[in-house]
């Protein structure tokens, strides 16, 4: 399974982006999809989350403001990233948890993509 990521960019403060997250090759169905991000000199958090149901989560400095969503006839994960801060400079990483066969469950990282807000 590979994940392919893109969409991240330079973009200035109040702008918007959308990052796209495709997962291609052999697989059943994938279940729970996630964003984290990475910020300069911190660690990985998570940003938002969806389940195979629809139901979402997000962290606090991004509700309002971001929007996840799925197409899973494309195995795809959006982030709709609008108003965007300083703050949200970071590199950005999808995580998706993929049933490859019966009973045997994965998660995969895509790999990071660079998201510059200017101010």
């Amino acid at each position: 399974v590979q994940l392919q990521a893109s969409g991240g960019g330079l973009v200035q403060a109040g702008g918007s982006l959308r990052l796209s997250c495709a997962a291609s090759g052999r697989f059943v169905r994938i279940y729970d999809m996630r964003w984290y991000r990475r910020a300069p000199g911190e660690q990985r958090d998570l940003v938002t989350g969806i389940t195979s149901g629809g139901s979402t989560n997000y962290g606090d400095s991004v509700k309002g403001r971001f929007t996840i969503s799925r197409d899973d006839a494309k195995s795809t994960v959006y982030l709709q990233m609008d108003s965007l801060e300083p703050e949200d400079t970071a590199v950005y990483f999808c995580n998706l948890d993929v049933l490859e066969r019966i009973m045997y469950y994965r998660a995969y990282w895509g790999e990071g993509t660079q998201v510059t807000v200017s101010s």
